[in-house]
Parts: C-alpha cells; sequence; structure tokens
C-alpha cells in the first residue's frame, strides 16, 4: 500500500476532503461550501442530495490533484443530522433535518411529559432534547407520508450523515454506522452497544430502518462503480463523527484533556475512564470503538451556535468577512460591558435552554460597532468556559489543558482570550482539518498503517488577572440568566 488515504470532512457549512499521508502529510484538498435552509423560525435544513453530490465533488477534485493511488477513505461527519431514504430508490423522502432544528420540540416535551426522560437518559447518556436525532426520526414519522409509505414497505432508510454517505459511496450495498455517530442518536444503549427496542419504541422509530453498527475503524464496504472518481473497490475503512475525529486527531488518549471545535457550533469532548452520568448539564457519550479495543467514553458540551454568532454579527454590522470583523472587534480593548447571549435556537450545554433567545446587554451611549464585534466573538469563548467548568465540576479534578480546533481558533486574540478566562493553556495545532485527519489516523489504524502525528503547535497561556476573570464571567453569567429567564412568547 502507498499509504495515502482520502478523509472526508462532511461539515454542516462546508464539505472538505483531503489526501493524506501516513506521515501525516496533506497531498491534496478540496472543499465546497454548503446551504443552510430556515423554512419557519426554528428549523434548519439541507439537501440529502447536494450533501451527496458535495462528497463527489471533493472527491473528484482530489483525485484530479494527485497521480497516487488512494488506499481507502475515510468519513468524518457532522452529527445528529438525520436523513431518510429509500433504498429502493436510493433517493432521500425528505430534506436532511440538520442538528440545529427544533421541530421536534413538542414532540421532546410529550415524552418528558410522559415520564420517559430519566430512561432514556440512564440508557442513551443524553438529556432530552430536539438536538438529538430520535424525536427528528418520530417527527418524519408523523409528518412526511413518503417516510411512512418507505416504512409500510420496508424499503425505509435513516441514518445520520454517514450512514447516508456509506448508501451512496457504496451504490446501496451498505447500510451501517460507527458507535460514535450512533451515541449522538438517542436510540443506542451505550452500555450494551445495542439499538435498543424500548428507546424505538418510545421515539416511534422502525428498527427495519436502522443501520447495522460497527466499531469505528471497521472496514464499511468498498465503493461502487461510478459512484464517485475513485476506482471501484476503494475501501471505506473507516467512520466517525466529526468531533469525535477531532479528539482522535489531536492525539488524546487517555482522560485529562478537553478538545473543543470552534465551528458554527462547538463541541468539548474530555475522555472518561468509564462509562458514566453527568450531573452538571453535559452528555456521555461513545468518543469512539475500535475491532480491538471495544468503545471508549467520554463526557461532551455541545453548544449550538458558536462561530455562527460571529457570522450573525458581521451580517448585523454589515461586514464583509470573519477577518474584517475579527479586525473590528481587536480594535477595542474590551467590549466595553457589551455581553451578547447568541442563544439564536436556544441555548445547549450546560444550560439546555430551548426556548431561550438571543439577547444583548450592557449597552450604553459609548458603544460602537466595534464593541458588538468583540462582544460576539467573546461569546464564543464565554461559552466554551461553561462546559470546560461543567467538566470539572462533573470530573471533580482540574483539567490540565484545552486542545483548540476549527476555524474560528484561527483567531488568536479569541485563543488567548480563551485561555484568559479558563485560566488554562490553549493548544491549537498547526493543522486546521483536525476531524479529517482524525478519521485518517482512525482508518490507518484500523488497517495496520503506522501513522505519525501531525506535530506544531501553537500554546496560548493565561495572562488575565484572577480579579478580572471574576468580573468578566460574572458580566457573562448575569447576562445568560437574562437569557433564561426571560418570558416566551414565540417558541419557535
Amino acid at each position: 500500500m502507498d499509504g495515502l488515504i482520502l478523509a472526508v470532512d462532511q461539515g454542516t457549512t462546508n464539505t472538505k476532503a483531503l489526501a493524506v499521508a501516513a506521515d501525516g502529510r496533506i497531498l491534496a484538498q478540496a472543499s465546497v461550501q454548503m446551504q443552510i435552509s430556515y423554512p419557519r423560525p426554528g428549523w434548519a435544513e439541507q439537501s440529502a442530495n447536494d450533501i451527496w453530490t458535495s462528497v463527489q465533488r471533493v472527491i473528484a477534485d482530489v483525485v484530479a490533484q494527485t497521480s497516487d493511488t488512494i488506499d481507502a477513505v475515510a468519513i468524518s461527519n457532522q452529527r445528529e443530522t438525520i436523513v431518510a431514504w429509500d433504498a429502493a430508490t436510493g433517493a432521500p423522502l425528505a430534506p436532511a433535518i440538520t442538528w440545529q432544528c427544533r421541530r421536534s420540540t413538542s414532540r421532546c416535551d410529550e415524552i418528558r411529559a410522559a415520564g420517559h426522560a430519566e430512561l432514556i437518559e440512564q440508557k442513551t447518556g443524553l438529556g432530552l432534547d430536539p438536538l438529538f436525532p430520535a424525536a427528528k426520526i418520530g417527527w418524519l414519522m408523523d409528518n412526511v407520508a413518503d417516510v411512512r409509505s418507505a416504512a409500510e414497505r420496508g424499503t425505509l432508510r435513516v441514518g445520520t450523515v454517514d450512514a447516508w454517505l456509506l448508501f451512496k459511496l457504496t451504490g446501496g450495498a451498505v447500510h451501517a454506522t460507527d458507535h460514535s455517530n450512533a451515541s449522538r442518536t438517542q436510540l443506542l444503549d451505550t452500555g450494551a452497544l445495542a439499538w435498543d427496542d424500548e428507546l424505538l419504541a418510545i421515539f416511534g422509530v422502525p428498527a427495519s430502518a436502522l443501520p447495522r453498527l460497527l466499531p469505528s475503524d471497521s472496514h464499511f464496504g468498498d465503493v461502487a462503480e461510478g459512484a464517485t472518481a475513485l476506482p471501484a473497490g476503494t475501501s471505506i475503512h473507516a467512520m466517525i463523527g466529526d468531533s469525535h475525529a477531532a479528539l482522535f486527531g489531536h492525539g488524546v488518549r487517555t482522560p485529562g484533556i478537553v478538545k473543543a471545535t470552534y465551528g458554527t457550533g462547538s463541541s468539548l469532548m474530555t475522555l472518561t475512564s468509564e462509562r458514566r452520568r453527568s450531573t452538571h448539564g453535559l452528555s456521555a457519550t461513545i468518543a469512539w470503538s475500535t475491532a480491538a479495543g471495544g468503545a471508549v467514553h467520554a463526557l461532551e458540551g455541545n453548544i449550538s451556535v458558536s462561530g455562527q454568532a460571529a457570522a450573525f454579527m458581521s451580517e448585523l454590522l454589515g461586514v464583509q468577512s470573519a477577518d474584517a470583523l475579527a479586525d473590528l472587534a481587536a480594535s477595542v480593548p474590551d467590549s466595553n460591558g457589551v455581553s451578547l447571549v447568541p442563544a439564536l435556537v436556544g441555548l445547549g450545554a450546560p444550560h439546555w435552554a430551548p426556548d431561550a433567545r438571543g439577547l444583548i446587554t450592557g449597552l450604553s451611549l459609548g458603544t460602537k460597532p466595534a464593541h458588538l464585534a468583540r462582544a460576539s466573538i467573546e461569546a464564543i469563548a464565554q461559552q466554551v468556559a461553561d462546559v470546560f467548568e461543567a467538566m470539572q465540576d462533573d470530573l471533580g479534578v482540574p483539567l490540565a489543558q484545552l486542545s483548540a480546533d476549527g476555524g474560528a481558533s484561527r483567531n488568536g486574540a479569541l485563543m488567548q482570550f480563551q485561555a484568559d478566562i479558563i485560566g488554562r493553556p490553549v493548544i491549537r495545532g498547526d493543522r486546521a482539518e483536525v476531524s479529517a485527519l482524525g478519521a485518517m489516523m482512525m482508518a490507518a489504524q484500523g488497517m495496520g498503517m503506522p501513522v505519525t502525528q501531525p506535530a506544531g503547535a501553537v500554546s496560548f497561556e493565561p495572562k488575565m488577572p484572577p480579579e478580572q476573570r471574576d468580573e468578566i464571567r460574572a458580566a457573562w453569567r448575569e447576562a445568560v440568566g437574562r437569557a433564561l429567564w426571560q418570558p416566551q412568547t414565540d417558541k419557535n
């Protein structure tokens, strides 16, 4: 084998592909921007066909850039986004309902009222919330006639984005997922590593529609003739959720370090020595699983709007790019008392308040656009700090550092502010595409190939005086309290 793996990272805002050598060198790469639709307040969806064609495009671009043989494909993917399709036609039956979508809120409320929330969290480690796919699948069963009809015919297939891509890559031959993605559906008993019949009944999900469960480093199947620019028979040898892949890509293999991915939303994850439940608003999840070692467990905090908060503020201010917003924010020494709580689709961990809505506090006659820009960037770090502190409270021990990746982590001022308000070093690697690299490393491990951990990192050490940090955090907590308290007349 030449040791070249094509890693696909299918995300909410971009689909990327890298051709990566075993020594970590990126030999070719490509990216396609994705579109998100918001057809109603609180709804968020994407075209499942567009997701697939974006993968075809980036694979074709990478293949065209290299003459080397590609030994395998590895997949990392946006999580909690659900796709329903017909196995007979290979066509989607509805738009992909993304992880940000809140359309299943009322269904979650009904399940909670029926007294099932404790059982669900006990089996899955996940608090009942519209973020997770189980209630979305139930919503599709209730509201989309084509989905119900396919279920009656026995041709309905549902899965997270990895399963949808695997089905298309193999020409419909394989319907499977890995344990990391399955652990985010709220249908998996994470102790038994199996779909749970009781959970399926609670959410109204037909077992026949679900994918087969496999370890993350499995040989999932082979690329079908004509599916992509890759030769038929190319091995698909790893699938893993993007946040989990980032943790693996950072080289984290033991507890004590937190990984934070700064994307549209943010995910913080830290390994635990055993399966456990959170008492501070976090999720228990499977970090990954391997054929040789079984499941590895973790705690996670999901932030619904992270980097998207800066994009939202850019649009409000008429700023044309993320770099321009960062420059505007850097033109002032602080936010002048302004706090932005970006609860644009509710608040995720550790608050779990789907009805909360965004607000800006601390406005005065001295407030300038630069202060709003800075507040939007600081809000990213403040939310990460909330989850970081919850993780320490759950584990009962201080965490040593935070390893950062994702688009917003390129902002050095943000990373410095992050280190300041958590009082711990923030380590940012020199590779932005950590999720794709993590998937590649998972595939290489499963194939028995030697893998070199990418070298090079920048460390941001905390410099802020503790009293200043405490003052900033107190103002943020007050603003969050107002967002949680405010009466809601429109819960969409």
